[in-house]
């Protein structure tokens, strides 16, 4: 009776494998139609890369304007965003304090002048006495020195009227160069002083626009390897251009004028300086906007992102060898979102996978998606 049980459940254990294997064979076929992939055969090209850098803009001159001397504002000159040329009268400060001070430094010169020439007179008029033996050697050092003292009061004076004329000038507050007037904080009546905590008004040069952006330590390497030297490539690098904060691009081309030599040790980035014309006056200092980098680069090999996937911040491939996937490092530089730059890693003719290569593991059978 035992043996018979035995050899039933024997007889139960083999059916089961049985239906194991015939299942696992059944489904072999879907496992082949799994490992189907897009592949991508590598080749050279030449292509224009084009990089998008957030940038911030700038007038030629943005010049803060401060009084130089403390008074009641009594008159505004200008109005605001008006352009304005230089030397061009912006404020009156009170003159009244300041013309006042002149007259009177005016007078103290004209005092000091005729002190100085009646101790000329003294000096003079002793230097003969003291020929003649009229009068002692110490009568005319003193005289001498009278009129020294004189001379020097009379210098004393002139300095102070100089002083004097300056700060009457100085209430007039004028335009250091060519530009556009900003916000004006201040108005008639306003006390104001050179410890101002705002500025009268700021005058922007906007005839020409600088444009400043940012590019990585590795850009920075990779534009220098390409022409040779920081010289040679703002020589050689072409003209950019500058979209704008609704996403339109702006009608006039810049130029690359400056790269830092300094790199930012909290941003790993270097700091660059173009120069847009701004004629039509378009473009405003405080404006952002994106500056378009186009660079031609002759037999290259680009691929698409999604052909890759990163460990530990290196940047990886999928060969197809033999049918199998075999994962390779690439060196690349990123062009957008969408591409990279191969740099090393890759030769032409090579086939990689080029899509779905998260889901891939080494040694993976490919076959060609139709």
């Amino acid at each position: 009776m035992k043996k018979k049980l035995i050899t039933r459940c024997l007889n139960g254990i083999c059916i089961g494998l049985f239906c194991l294997i015939a299942s696992s064979c059944k489904e072999q076929p879907a496992m082949t139609a799994n490992n189907e992939y897009k592949v991508l055969k590598v080749s050279t090209a030449n292509k224009t890369l084009s990089s998008s850098y957030s940038a911030t803009i700038r007038g030629r001159q943005d010049i803060d304007i401060y009084p130089q001397v403390s008074g009641f504002i009594t008159r505004l000159c200008v109005e605001e965003g008006q352009a304005v040329k230089k030397g061009q009268l912006l404020f009156i400060i009170d003159q009244v304090p300041y013309q006042a001070a002149l007259q009177t430094a005016t007078a103290n010169v004209e005092a000091a002048q005729a002190a100085l020439n009646t101790a000329k007179l003294t000096y003079d008029s002793k230097k003969e006495l003291h020929a003649q033996h009229v009068v002692s050697a110490f009568d005319l050092q003193t005289a001498e020195n009278s009129w020294l003292s004189a001379k020097a009061q009379l210098a004393q004076m002139k300095a102070l009227e100089l002083n004097a004329r300056n700060n009457l000038s100085y209430t007039e507050v004028k335009s250091p160069s060519n530009g556009v007037v900003g916000t004006l904080p201040y108005r008639v009546g306003a006390l104001v002083s050179a410890g101002l905590p705002k500025p009268l008004t700021t005058v922007s040069d906007n005839s020409d626009m600088y444009v400043y952006f940012s590019l990585t330590e590795n850009q920075l390497l990779s534009l220098t390897r390409q022409y040779g030297s920081k010289e040679k490539a703002l020589e050689s690098m072409p003209e950019i251009d500058l979209q704008l904060n609704d996403k339109s691009l702006y009608p006039v081309k810049g130029k690359i004028e400056t790269i830092s030599g300094v790199i930012d040790r909290s941003t790993g980035t270097v700091s660059l300086r173009a120069v847009f014309s701004n004629k039509d006056g378009m473009l405003y200092s405080g404006n952002s906007g994106n500056v378009i980098l186009s660079i031609e680069k002759n037999d290259c090999i680009v691929i698409p992102q999604t052909a890759t996937f990163e460990i530990q911040d290196k940047v990886y491939v999928y060969k197809v060898v033999e049918g199998k996937a075999s994962s390779a490092l690439v060196n690349v530089s990123r062009v957008n979102g969408q591409e990279y730059v191969v740099n090393d890693g890759l030769q032409p003719g090579d086939i990689i996978v080029a899509e779905g290569v998260g889901l891939l593991r080494e040694g993976t059978s490919i076959t060609a998606k139709q």
